[in-house]
């Protein structure tokens, strides 16, 4: 976990590196700030477009799509910030198979949710015909 850290901070270092000399030569002398200020602002705008239209067309099909997809982000950042967690206090080990296992979890335990619902619907669904045909 510690190496894949480590490999992704590298990487934004060195695409930091690279705007930062590409903003340089262009004649834009920015801040680290500035440059935070514009790069993240415009991956959000760009990420909201596309996650509005995506949501948009997910909710024709059913909000509960979009509600699977929120509470797994909020899972990828809870399992993450406890992994920092554990490395920084040193109360665990800090592993990348611990959020792959959490995440697991989540996924198995609400294929049993959606499982439980079919099962409901479709005998919902039974009873509702034979009711229309007595």
């Amino acid at each position: 976990m510690v190496g894949f850290i480590k490999l992704l901070m590298e990487l934004v270092n060195n695409i930091h590196d690279i705007l930062i000399t590409i903003f340089d030569q262009l004649g834009f002398h920015l801040t680290d700030k500035d440059l935070h200020f514009w790069i993240v602002g415009v991956i959000g705008i760009v990420l909201f477009i596309l996650t509005d239209q995506l949501f948009k067309w997910l909710a024709d099909w059913n909000v509960s799509i979009i509600s699977f997809i929120y509470t797994f982000t909020v899972l990828i950042v809870l399992v993450f910030s406890i992994e920092i967690e554990q490395k920084i206090t040193k109360r665990g080990h800090m592993e990348f198979n611990d959020i792959v296992a959490g995440l697991w979890g989540f996924i198995a335990v609400f294929s049993v949710y959606v499982g439980i619902r079919l099962i409901v619907y479709i005998i919902s669904k039974v009873f509702k015909s034979k009711e229309k045909n007595v």
